[in-house]
């Protein structure tokens, strides 16, 4: 029963009085409550609720419960309450202090972890192990290196567990530099080494050490054959697998995985009929097989013969079945089935949008039971994708409004929406808005930055954000090569091209669409067929039509129709079919350069391809009526007539007081259009005279 017992302890300062409300229960006594009474008569709690009664009956903290109850708030992100026990605690052994670094690791703590590490009074060996494992954990490796050197005595954890840091930080050969030293192995250091060195593809050592392995675990086994299977030696996997003295479950689903990732879907059926035991890993890699193989009857077959469904195996099916076209049917197979997760209705929204069918993929997001970030961000993306750019910015306004914060995924939606809009106002806006949130380091982000001012105008803007980025890859090359081509400034493209080629990033082939762009706008021709070759011959990357449509308006512009025309036959010697746009960059050459003979040519290749291309039978009939040829022209219009191509009319825009004014060719229903073709006939007049 409960009891108040009023005692002097040798524990506490000598000047208090402590008062402890406890239940007994031999050995050990529980504290309900405890006061301390200090000789002026005021009181106060005590720190510690964890005593025990020894054999002369006093009490004494009982270390073995603070350390668990230590271990139990760490484990549950209770640091405070964790640091306080440890505070409020006069008798701490080793493992006390130990708990505390461990669980500081274990909640990102790195800077407390260390200065208590410091502290220590004494550290054994798991003090030492844990101080290396957590700063290798957070990618500190020259500390624990440094710890690691200090030790005064190490164990087989202690090098392994430096081994398995320097794998997981890609330092390949320092593991393998390691393990060279180390005076005794366990399976578990040859194991690591062996993943370690396959992560850096350096398949010939693994193969070495696992045939210099004194004893093998299931683990060494499951490494080899995975290995060997990767690399598409499946024979060589499966006599390993023949070879073992004895099989788990998990070298079972490795060899499975294995004749799946080589196509061999009929093997790993038959190797997981013979199975003697099967976890959720065994079904799931088959169906996610027949699902990747087009079977996916054999896969709702197989779905339905598991044992234990789970959503990670329905998940794999539904998305076989939007990605073969057949979103109906994966709808279907959504609504029957009980595994509805945020990862689910994420894939149908984005089948649907696929689809094109944006009504049922907004119906399906509103309801949806639970919306994450990736939820709205797949809807915002959608809507963007569909021409509906408008609504993906108010879906963007609404997810702020509910208290979501937008991460880096959503605002690369954003700004490639902001980049197609008519003003660059709310792109500026979602700028400064990734500003303030910090998310301006993510080079995805600062890309859709830079396309985005690019495609609205702003080449400075862009070019401000590039400079200021820490780092680029091929997509911010790409971005700011293009966006000064196409604002005409060819040099600056070049000249940009050339710094390119001065760093470790590779062009690819969008880059040299911009380079053979700028080589258009700015006329330089040799340079434009030098860019050319260049990336044919010496950057092994093959022409699109883009690029063989760059090199023909690049010669087409400046006169050189001949030459143009010798390029496109030489596209078919290297058995390439010249695109509709390849001949509609000939057909506006000739236009420019009145060669009648070969425009004929070019507009008739260009209709046959594309029949509703309005552009070409303009050019076609101005070009016939520029040469008498008036029937010719009327033939033209009405074969447009007939096909029921029509002329998109020109658009053009303008935003004055952050209102955008849109103007169509020929349309009158602007309401201050008087006012506007009053100043047009002004500045013509005022044209006319200076």
């Amino acid at each position: 029963m409960d009891k108040t017992i009023l005692f002097k302890s040798s524990a506490w300062p000598l000047d208090r009085w402590s008062m402890f409300f406890i239940h007994r229960s031999p050995p050990y006594i529980k504290i309900v409550g405890i006061l301390s009474v200090c000789r002026t008569g005021s009181m106060f709690p005590v720190n510690s609720s964890f005593l025990r009664q020894n054999h002369a009956g006093k009490f004494l903290p009982d270390v073995i419960s603070l350390n668990t109850e230590i271990g139990k708030c760490m484990r549950n992100g209770l640091v405070e309450e964790a640091q306080k026990l440890f505070d409020e605690t006069p008798h701490r052994n080793i493992v006390t202090w130990n708990s505390m670094i461990r669980g500081y690791f274990q909640n990102g703590e790195l800077d407390q972890a260390v200065g208590l590490f410091d502290r220590m009074p004494h550290r054994d060996l798991f003090s030492y192990n844990t101080m290396i494992a957590g700063l290798l954990r957070y990618g500190d490796v020259d500390w624990a290196k440094r710890v690691f050197d200090e030790m005064p005595v190490r164990d087989v954890v202690s090098w392994n567990t430096m081994i398995v840091g320097y794998v997981h930080n890609s330092m390949t050969n320092e593991a393998l530099s390691l393990f060279n030293e180390m005076p005794v192995r366990n399976a578990i250091s040859w194991n690591t080494v062996m993943a370690g060195l396959l992560n850096s593809h350096s398949f010939d050592f693994v193969e070495r050490i696992f045939k210099e392995m004194p004893v093998r675990d299931m683990a060494s086994w499951t490494i080899m054959i995975s290995a060997l299977a990767g690399l598409g030696r499946i024979i060589e996997a499966r006599k390993l697998f023949e070879e073992m003295p004895e099989r788990d479950v998990r070298v079972w689903n490795a060899i499975v995985a294995g004749y799946i990732e080589n196509d061999r879907i009929e093997v790993a059926e038959s190797l997981f009929v013979k199975m003697p035991e099967r976890d959720s890993n065994s079904w799931y890699e088959l169906i996610d097989g027949l699902v990747g193989s087009q079977r996916l009857k054999d896969a709702l077959r197989i779905f339905g013969e598991m044992p234990q469904k789970s959503p990670r195996s329905w998940n794999s099916i539904l998305l076989g079945l939007i990605r073969g076209g057949l979103v109906e049917e994966a709808h279907a197979f959504f609504e029957k089935n009980p595994f509805s997760d945020i990862i689910s209705w994420t894939n149908m929204i984005v089948g649907y949008f696929e689809l094109g069918e944006t009504d049922t993929a907004c119906k399906l997001f509103e309801m949806a039971p639970h919306r994450d970030e990736t939820l709205w961000n797949a809807t915002i993306f959608g809507l963007g994708e569909n021409d509906q750019g408008e609504e993906g910015l108010k879906l963007f306004i609404k997810m702020k409004a509910e208290g979501l914060a937008p991460d880096h995924a959503t605002f690369t939606s954003v700004l490639n929406i902001c980049s197609i809009l008519p003003s660059s106002d709310f792109g500026t806006q979602a700028h400064g808005h990734i500003i303030k949130v910090g998310l301006g380091c993510f080079v995805a982000v600062s890309n859709a930055i830079i396309t985005m001012y690019a495609r609205c105008g702003s080449i400075h803007s862009a070019f401000m954000e590039f400079s200021y980025m820490p780092t680029h890859d091929t997509i911010s090359w790409n971005s700011i090569i293009c966006g000064f081509s196409h604002h005409g400034n060819g040099m600056e493209s070049l000249k940009l091209f050339k710094r390119m080629r001065l760093t470790d990033i590779k062009p690819d082939q969008v880059t040299f669409i911009g380079v053979l762009s700028a080589c258009s706008h700015t006329g330089m021709i040799d340079e434009g067929q030098y860019y050319f070759n260049f990336m044919r011959y010496k950057c092994f990357l093959q022409p699109t039509c883009e690029h063989y449509t760059c090199i023909v308006d690049l010669l087409g512009r400046y006169g050189f129709v001949e030459e143009a025309m010798k390029f496109i036959n030489g596209m078919r010697e290297d058995g390439i079919e010249a695109s509709a746009s390849v001949w509609g960059a000939m057909l506006g050459a000739c236009r420019v350069h009145r060669n009648m003979k070969v425009g004929e040519m070019a507009g008739e290749r260009v209709l046959e391809m594309e029949p509703w291309n309005a552009g070409a039978y303009m050019i076609l009939a101005e070009m016939y009526m520029g040469v008498g040829r008036k029937r010719d022209a009327e033939r033209m219009w009405v074969l447009m007539k007939e096909r029921g191509a029509k002329k998109q009319p020109g658009c053009s825009w303008i935003e004055v007081k952050n209102r955008v004014h849109v103007f169509l060719a020929g349309d009158g229903l602007h309401p201050e259009i008087d006012r506007v073709y009053g100043m047009l006939d002004y500045l013509n007049k005022d044209m006319d005279m200076s």
